[in-house]
Parts: C-alpha cells; sequence; structure tokens
C-alpha cells in the first residue's frame, strides 16, 4: 500500500477508521517534503487544508509587534495541526516552520470536515486535539501574567517532561532537544536569562543535562 496510508493509519485521529475509509481518505491527500527553515505556511495563508505530520518536527509561533517570535508548541510525527480548517478558520492564526528534513500529508479541508459527519471517533478526537492545544494555551498564558521567569522555566521544563519524558531511576529523563532561545520564545523571557536560569538549576543538582553521545 502507498506508505500515505500507513502514515494515516498511525495517526490517532483516524485510529478507529476502517481500512476502506482510511483509502478513501488517501485518495485525495498527498505528501509534501520541506526543508529545515522551510515555511509550511503564513498568518496570511488559507485555512484549506488539515496538515498530518509523517517525518520530521514542525514549529509554530507567532510574530511579535517587536519582531520577536512567540513559540505556541511544536509538532511531532503522527500528529495533526492546522485543524481550525475543520472548525470553519478561513486563515491561519500562526507561523509554521520546518525544524528539520519534514514530510507532511496535506488532507483537503472538505475530506477531514466530511469524515466528521460519517465518523464520530473523528470528530471526537479533533475536539480533544482542538481542547488540548487551547488549554495549553490557556496554561501558558496565566504563566507569562503571575509567575517570575524562574518559575515559567521550570513549568516549562515540567510540561517537556510530561510530554517527552522517559522515566530513569533518578527521574525523568527527556529526550528531546530544545534550544535555550526556542525556551524562552516560549515562556517570554531572554536567551540569557534561561542560560542562567538552568545554570543556577544545575548547580542546584535539580537537573542534569547529558552531553549528545558521537
Amino acid at each position: 500500500m502507498n506508505e500515505k496510508y500507513w502514515y494515516l493509519k498511525k495517526c490517532p485521529v483516524f485510529a478507529q477508521l476502517s481500512p476502506e475509509q482510511i483509502q478513501d481518505i488517501e485518495r485525495d491527500c498527498f505528501c509534501r517534503e520541506f526543508r529545515r527553515g522551510e515555511v509550511v505556511y503564513l498568518p496570511s495563508d488559507m485555512s484549506d487544508s488539515v496538515l498530518l505530520l509523517a517525518r520530521g518536527r514542525v514549529r509554530l509561533y507567532h510574530v511579535t509587534g517587536e519582531g520577536k517570535q512567540a513559540i505556541l508548541g511544536f509538532v511531532e510525527p503522527g500528529e495533526l495541526f492546522g485543524e481550525l480548517s475543520v472548525f470553519g478558520g478561513s486563515q491561519r492564526e500562526e507561523h509554521a516552520e520546518a525544524m528539520e528534513k519534514t514530510m507532511l500529508v496535506m488532507l483537503p479541508g472538505h475530506v477531514v470536515q466530511r469524515l466528521t459527519v460519517e465518523s464520530p471517533s473523528v470528530l471526537m478526537k479533533l475536539t480533544q486535539l482542538f481542547g488540548l492545544r487551547l488549554r495549553r494555551v490557556r496554561r501558558r498564558l496565566k504563566s507569562l501574567l503571575f509567575r517570575s521567569s524562574r518559575e515559567r522555566l521550570i513549568h516549562l521544563l515540567l510540561e517537556l517532561a510530561e510530554r517527552y519524558g522517559a522515566p530513569t531511576q533518578n527521574g525523568v529523563t527527556i529526550n528531546q532537544k530544545i534550544s535555550h532561545q526556542d525556551m524562552a520564545s516560549i515562556i517570554g523571557a531572554t536567551r540569557e536569562t534561561v542560560t542562567i536560569t538552568i545554570g543556577e538549576l544545575q548547580d542546584l543538582s535539580l537537573i542534569h543535562i547529558s552531553e549528545p553521545t558521537r
């Protein structure tokens, strides 16, 4: 079968669909590759498709009035994004950029809309996905308003541990690369502040950073 079939099959949103239903989706979608740093879409682009990350990694962010990036989140393989097209969004509301060599499966919005009518499980999963991302944004907004930069960084590390962490004898290991600048863009701080705070947390033996193996 076409590789698109397997990417769709592994996506949790479509997990309960029959092989025939997935084959129907496959016929209407297509794959596209992006280079590292290449723009996937801009806020002014039409929101006419839902995107499934097959390989690679994508960063979602806004650009502030001062020209700074405010990162909304990261998309990992197997996840859908750009799902607002299903809920009537006419234009994209953020920037999406490939963080490494990336392949996307592009699903026309009308196809996913049809699925939400034909399959209650797809509608439920999409609603859960939308709600989860909304809660993350609200939680981050509260953090920006009421916590110091140190507290915001600690809560970000806890969030990363919850999402990407693997239990170990000494705690939790986050096996996901994220730069100090990206962390700063998420919590509304400077890269220097993040670097200093991480150093302080290391000195207190609260975190440990391992050098990547070659």
